[in-house]
């Protein structure tokens, strides 16, 4: 079993669903719940108040969904900047971003090789139906994950609210090898969207652009 890393979200509620929203685009209030840590009916509350703010909107449909208007994604970089500020991690946050940035190829070469294998020099999708070949690839990310501890560690330590997805890693990855192979890869709260929502709060907090 993989140990998350806290549980701590170090910033208020309104806040954190801005963020999320930032980080993670367009979702649903189960999605918010998991990357806030808050109750489905207080991420409710939060997003009727940010509506009525115009910081938020909702759209009806399939790929609909709460999403941030420029307003809330300006207000957003307002409160993020001002947190580096008053906290002084920028220096932390941007030596741990550049750690960040060595193990990124590495975990999208997994995520390939989760999705597709070769079979007679021809990509073929995994149908999971090889447990040799799946372990070997979860063998790889358990080994990527044991590094990328270290680096959310280190930005638990600069800002306590990162203690979020060293949870949600951890689970995704538990699932994973507990059979639910779409929590690597192909969930929505699979190992990889989890990654590359830290990837693009990292980017949003330190106002870095893509």
């Amino acid at each position: 079993m993989i140990e998350p890393l806290g549980t701590d979200c170090g910033t208020d509620d309104a806040s954190a669903v801005l963020h999320a929203l930032r980080c993670g685009g367009f979702a649903g209030l189960t999605r918010l719940s998991a990357a806030t840590g808050l109750p489905e009916p207080a991420v409710e509350s939060e997003l009727l108040d940010l509506a009525v703010a115009g910081l938020v909107t909702h759209l009806s449909g399939d790929f609909g969904g709460w999403g941030l208007t420029d307003a809330g994604r300006a207000a957003d970089a307002e409160r993020t900047a001002r947190e580096l500020e008053s906290t002084g991690a920028r220096p932390a946050l941007l030596a741990a971003y550049e750690r960040f940035l060595t193990l990124n190829p590495e975990l999208l070469d997994l995520c390939t090789a989760w999705q597709l294998r070769t079979v007679d020099g021809v990509p073929t999708a995994n149908d999971h139906r090889d447990p040799t070949y799946d372990a070997r690839v979860l063998d790889r990310f358990l080994d990527l994950h044991l590094r990328a501890a270290v680096v959310v560690a280190e930005l638990i330590a600069a800002l306590p609210r990162y203690a979020g997805y060293g949870v949600r890693l951890a689970e995704a990855l538990n699932r994973a090898v507990a059979g639910e192979s779409g929590y690597l890869t192909d969930h929505t709260a699979s190992y990889h969207t989890v990654w590359a929502e830290l990837h693009e709060d990292l980017l949003a907090t330190l106002g870095i652009p893509r």
